[in-house]
C-alpha cells in the first residue's frame, strides 16, 4: 500500500513542479494558451486512448454512458462551488478539471497495481501530460496576484490527496479482490470532456488564440503515440 501511496503521489507530483515553475519563468499569454491547447489535446487522447478502452473492456455502453453523465455531473458541481468562491475564472476551472482528473485516476493506479498492470510508461505519461495541463491556470492565478506558497498549498494538497487515493484503490483491490477500474475511468473521461468543453479549450483559445489548435494537435499525437 506504501508503494501505491508513492506511485499516486510521483505521477502527479508534475502539478506541483508546474506551479512552482511559473514564479521562476514569466510565460507570455499566448505561452500560456498553446500550452493550454497542448494539454487540452494530450487530455482528448488520454480518454480516447487509454480511459475509454479501460472502460470497454468490462462495461457495455449503455452502463458507460451513465458514468460519462456522473463524471460530468461531479465536474460542473464542483466547477459551480469554485465559481460561487473565487468567481469565473477560467483557470480555476481548470484546476477543478485536474482535481476531478487526478484523484480517480490515482485510484485506478492503486487498483492495477494489485493486478500488475500499470506500467511505468503510463505512470510517465501521466506524468508528462500534466504539465501542460496545470502551467497555464498557475501561470494565470500568478498574475491575478495569487502568492507562491498559496499555490503551493494548493496543488501540494492535490498530490498528496492522490497519493492517499492511490494507496485506498490498492487497499480496496487487494480485500475485495474483483475491483477494477472501469468506471472511474468512464467517470473521468465524463468531467475531463466537460471541463474540456467549459474551461480549458475556451481558455486555450481566448489567450493563445489560433495556434492553441494545432498545439493540440500536437498534444494529441503524442498521447498517442504514448498509449
Amino acid at each position: 500500500m506504501i508503494g501505491a501511496l508513492l506511485v499516486g503521489v510521483a505521477a502527479q507530483s508534475s502539478l506541483l513542479l508546474a506551479a512552482l515553475v511559473v514564479y521562476r519563468f514569466t510565460l507570455p499569454d499566448r505561452a500560456v494558451g498553446q500550452l493550454a491547447g497542448l494539454g487540452a489535446g494530450a487530455l482528448i487522447a488520454a480518454a480516447a486512448f487509454q480511459l475509454v478502452p479501460e472502460a470497454q473492456a468490462s462495461l457495455g455502453n449503455l452502463e458507460i454512458g451513465i458514468w460519462l453523465l456522473v463524471g460530468a455531473f461531479v465536474y460542473v458541481v464542483a466547477d459551480t462551488l469554485v465559481e460561487r468562491r473565487f468567481g469565473t475564472s477560467g483557470a480555476m476551472g481548470i484546476v477543478v478539471g485536474n482535481i476531478v482528473d487526478a484523484l480517480p485516476e490515482s485510484l485506478i493506479f492503486g487498483i492495477q497495481m494489485v493486478a500488475g498492470l500499470v506500467s511505468p510508461a503510463l505512470a510517465v505519461s501521466v506524468w508528462v501530460s500534466n504539465i501542460p495541463q496545470a502551467l497555464p491556470p498557475a501561470a494565470d492565478m500568478r498574475a491575478s496576484g495569487w502568492p507562491a506558497r498559496k499555490q503551493i498549498l494548493l496543488w501540494g494538497s492535490v498530490v498528496v490527496a492522490a497519493g492517499v487515493f492511490s494507496a485506498i484503490g490498492y487497499g480496496v483491490a487487494d480485500a475485495v479482490g474483483s475491483v477494477n477500474g472501469a468506471r472511474l475511468a468512464a467517470l473521468t473521461t465524463g468531467a475531463l470532456v466537460a471541463m474540456l468543453t467549459t474551461s480549458m479549450i475556451p481558455f486555450a483559445y481566448q489567450k493563445g488564440r489560433i495556434a492553441a489548435g494545432v498545439w493540440a494537435v500536437v498534444g494529441f499525437g503524442f498521447t498517442l503515440a504514448a498509449s
